[in-house]
């Protein structure tokens, strides 16, 4: 489907000093990175519940990188030198699609071993992220065929969704993490808005689909 066009007249308008700004925060909180920095921040706000984790917590960690940022990386060099890909910043919505498609499978992955692994007991809050990041992807691909969402945003609205979750779970005080989770998250809507890479309506659209798939993954699993 064709790309819908983007707010241009914004990116336009701005100072390039806050464009160049704009391009690092976009590459700073680059969705591929945020699974993995998620599931950290997670163990240091619930170091209680993390605890009888601690011998194979950094194996969880390699898991969680494989899955979520180097083979998802490899995946899309390999596209972008087949040419699969215009750009390796898939400026379409058909670039979208394959690495899309092998991110739904690797994330499925994730989630499945989280929530299967015999004799173990996963904290609920890292079964919740993954299980809401698949259905976050899946959410984004069907989306993606008829508007350009802001997967930046998606990735902001989870964050804010599994913090809130954690409000409800966690015994300790998660207000301050929240209204981080709110900074960074309006920090990087804010930068995708600058650049003039999607439409409001688009941007918005992510925080929401973010946050209800958390939410949702968190009922579904309590």
């Amino acid at each position: 489907m064709q790309q819908p066009n983007v707010d241009q007249q914004i990116k336009s308008q701005q100072p390039k000093a806050l464009k160049v700004l704009a391009e690092v925060i976009s590459y700073v909180f680059h969705p591929i990175f945020m699974p993995l920095a998620m599931s950290v921040v997670l163990w240091k706000l619930e170091p209680s519940v993390y605890a009888p984790f601690v011998a194979t917590i950094k194996l969880w960690l390699v898991s969680i990188a494989l899955s979520t940022l180097f083979l998802p990386l490899f995946t899309i060099f390999l596209m972008r030198q087949l040419d699969f890909l215009s750009s390796y910043k898939m400026p379409t919505t058909r670039d979208r699609i394959g690495p899309l498609l092998a991110m739904m499978i690797l994330y499925f992955w994730i989630s499945h071993v989280f929530n299967s692994i015999q004799g173990v007991i996963v904290p609920l809050s890292l079964k919740v992220l993954f299980l809401g990041n698949f259905w976050g992807l899946i959410a984004v691909f069907i989306v993606n065929i008829f508007t350009k969402i802001s997967m930046h945003t998606a990735v902001a609205g989870g964050m804010i969704g599994i913090i809130i979750v954690l409000m409800m779970t966690s015994p300790g005080n998660m207000v301050i993490p929240l209204f981080v989770a709110i900074i960074i998250a309006g920090i990087m809507g804010t930068a995708r808005m600058i650049l003039g890479a999607h439409q409001r309506g688009d941007i918005w659209l992510g925080y929401i689909i973010g946050i209800v798939v958390q939410l949702g993954a968190y009922i579904y699993m309590r």
